[in-house]
């Protein structure tokens, strides 16, 4: 058998101005995807996969329509070029906006649908942030998304779509996808899998499967997308119809019912409410998160709100990583290490972001790769700030030992962050969230919602939901 591999993964804040632009994206191609190591799994299938692209990016703003337009025309050429295949495996994302289009992975599956026709089966992994239409549902065969957040089960869902693909390639079996839409929409950072009720909910979806059920999967979605398909659902793959159907609105009248029990999982409140707590504390390290402009989650990155507080309080002893600001970090490496000089940071991208004028040690370079990665080490009196040329996230240890900074010993530590990543939650002693601003803030009922589907919570009030399941125009069984 032989699969056809790509798609492209990246999230985006409707409320971002930044676009983001092709030299954003990691792009593999060809042999190079193969071998990576985020498809390495794939060589334990018994299926010859042929490579096409697939485009990475950390969650930003919108996706350019130019930048867009080049990624699909160069993969749907490698996929007409690639053909014949018996399937297609696409590992996507599902919450992509791009410049004047809606529905953006609806727009790349069903091109995908029409190239490969209506016979060949299609397989699709998902983050479970993604937003899911019906018009994907009715392109593709196969459904499967993460089923923690913060998501440590990449590997194990894109795993199952092919194991799934693979067996529906085997057996001749031809199962399809129901969808159910649940009015409701919830940050991340209130649905965390570590918290109560996410962990109970997730913990049950593999109840649902067997006799005619495949995969059962609950999708938050993506509250920053101002979009008509922003919504949450549970998602079904089977052979059976009616058991997938039945399953699909059991999972999504669960998740309607535990609505009122998510909430944030560390102590949260406004930044002062958060800087009086970390002074207070006597233990070490407190983490703050700077929550409204994480860019995992589609921040812009390069807001210095905390900078600035931390400074107004003549902070000793802190860790702020990361602070996006290009001219900064240039201008850190043409004055060199040891070098003082004044910087404006922040505000570099966003014009909504207030820069902050400091007086600043450089105390230490990272050339990075290329310069889009160069990195700088500051010191603005007892305060040790990270500066990045491109946009990223500080969530692994080794983004900060890269620079010879130890977080589990520093009196407090800032990231740009929601929930904490599985390698800084376990030394957050404590983990503290602060309310920030940004464009991906966590006042959900105050964004402008002027998309997305009538009724949707918390934009409106709702007091009852009838699921109904809609299963894809595909569905045989």
């Amino acid at each position: 058998m032989r699969i056809a591999v790509g798609g492209i993964h990246t999230e985006c804040s409707t409320y971002s101005p930044v676009l983001m632009q092709v030299e954003d994206f990691r792009i593999l191609r060809n042999g190079d995807l193969l071998t990576h190591e985020y498809f390495a799994f794939l060589g334990a299938y018994p299926a010859e996969f042929a490579p096409l692209l697939h485009a990475r990016a950390v969650p930003g703003g919108p996706v350019s329509a130019a930048t867009y337009a080049s990624l699909k025309e160069e993969f749907l050429q490698r996929l007409e070029t690639s053909l014949p295949v018996d399937g297609v495996y696409l590992a996507m994302h599902g919450a992509m906006k791009v410049e004047n289009l809606w529905d953006a992975e609806g727009d790349w599956i069903g091109a995908v649908r029409r190239l490969v026709g209506p016979d060949i089966p299609i397989a699709v992994s998902y983050d479970l942030h993604g937003n899911v239409s019906q018009p994907i549902i009715d392109a593709i065969d196969i459904f499967a998304a993460y089923r923690t957040a913060p998501h440590i089960d990449v590997g194990e869902t894109m795993q199952a779509a092919v194991a799934m693909l693979v067996r529906a390639l085997q057996t001749g079996a031809r199962p399809g996808v129901v969808r159910v839409p649940v009015p409701l929409l919830l940050p991340g950072e209130k649905s965390s899998t570590e918290d109560e009720p996410a962990r109970s909910l997730y913990a049950a979806l593999p109840e649902r499967e067997g006799l005619g059920v495949w995969r059962s999967d609950l999708m938050i979605g993506y509250v920053w997308a101002d979009e008509p398909r922003a919504t949450a659902a549970a998602i079904v793959t089977g052979t059976d119809r009616r058991a997938a159907e039945a399953a699909a609105e059991r999972i999504a009248a669960d998740f309607w019912a535990a609505r009122e029990g998510f909430g944030f999982g560390p102590v949260t409140g406004s930044l002062a409410e958060m800087l009086d707590l970390a002074e207070a504390a006597t233990t070490r390290p407190v983490i703050l998160a700077d929550s409204g402009d994480n860019p995992t989650g589609g921040g812009v990155g390069d807001r210095a709100d905390v900078l600035a507080a931390l400074i107004a309080r003549d902070w000793q002893d802190a860790i702020i990583a990361g602070i996006t600001d290009a001219p900064a970090v240039a201008a850190c490496f043409a004055a060199g290490e040891g070098a003082r000089l004044g910087l404006s940071i922040g505000g570099s991208l966003d014009p909504a972001s207030q820069p902050v004028a400091a007086l600043a040690r450089v105390m230490r370079l990272d050339a990075g790769a290329t310069p889009a990665e160069r990195q700088a080490l500051v010191e603005i009196g007892g305060l040790r700030v990270v500066l990045a040329a491109r946009r990223r996230p500080y969530h692994d240890l080794a983004d900060f030992t890269r620079l010879g900074l130890y977080p589990e010993n520093a009196r407090l530590v800032v990231v740009k962050s929601g929930y904490l990543s599985p390698e800084l939650a376990p030394i957050a002693n404590p983990n503290l969230m602060a309310l920030t601003d940004g464009v991906v803030n966590q006042d959900i009922p105050k964004l402008a919602n002027l998309h997305r589907p009538a009724g949707t919570v918390p934009f409106e009030a709702r007091a009852d939901f009838t699921p109904k399941a809609e299963a894809s125009a595909r569905f045989t069984g």
